[in-house]
């Protein structure tokens, strides 16, 4: 989501930002491109060493507060195609799943503020017991919309999520935004989404799986 779908990481790096500074720390844009694509309580347990006196659980529900309510206020920033992509997978009639780090509640509000029913299934970082780059959320949202992991194509914009996507045996796409993606072993990397529709990702997965499953038949 964060990232991918929605250019909310500036919203995440002002609130990490807000918070360090309010017990006296510092927090720099390297210190923020760190928790891209880190599962919340990992960039948390980072954030409490930076000397912020909450407990994980707390720092994760007042980031997460923080996201929601700029995402509220100010309306959903939408990464260049991404919303055109998922209308053509909708037109298409192709199975949808959202799968995030971010809390469930938070995917949610992201979710309904999206002007068509865009998602299937939202898969959240409180949703799985290990988060990305194990595989963990993208198999359980395979599973749970009935498809086999390898007929799925998976869409990030960390190397982080990259990891999970490819470990998981989806067709991985990087989508670069704030981080390099290039030398993971994507099948692709896509410097935006403009212009792409369901045929573009239905090309790219036929490129990379068809002569695979073709092999072993």
């Amino acid at each position: 989501m964060d990232g991918t779908l929605v250019d909310s990481e500036p919203y995440w790096i002002a609130a990490e930002t807000e918070l360090i500074a309010s017990y006296g720390g510092t927090w720099t844009h390297e210190d923020a491109m760190q928790l891209i694509g880190l599962g919340l309580f990992d960039s948390a347990a980072i954030i409490q060493a930076r000397g912020v006196d909450m407990t994980p659980e707390e720092i994760v529900d007042h980031l997460t507060a923080q996201v929601v309510h700029r995402l509220r206020t100010d309306g959903v920033p939408f990464r260049p195609g991404a919303r055109e992509l998922l209308f053509s997978l909708r037109e298409a009639g192709v199975k949808t799943a959202l799968v995030t780090m971010s809390m469930h509640r938070m995917a949610r509000t992201v979710v309904d503020l999206i002007d068509f029913p865009a998602f299937d299934l939202i898969v959240g970082g409180d949703d799985v017991e290990r988060p990305k780059p194990f595989p963990d959320p993208y198999l359980h949202a395979a599973q749970t919309l009935g498809v086999d992991i390898r007929a799925c194509v998976a869409l990030e914009d960390s190397p982080n999520g990259l990891r999970s996507a490819i470990a998981s045996g989806a067709v991985a796409l990087g989508v670069e935004n704030l981080l390099p993606l290039e030398g993971l072993g994507a099948a692709a990397v896509w410097r935006t989404l403009a212009g792409s529709d369901a045929e573009a990702l239905a090309a790219l997965f036929r490129e990379h799986r068809a002569p695979q499953q073709e092999t072993t038949r």
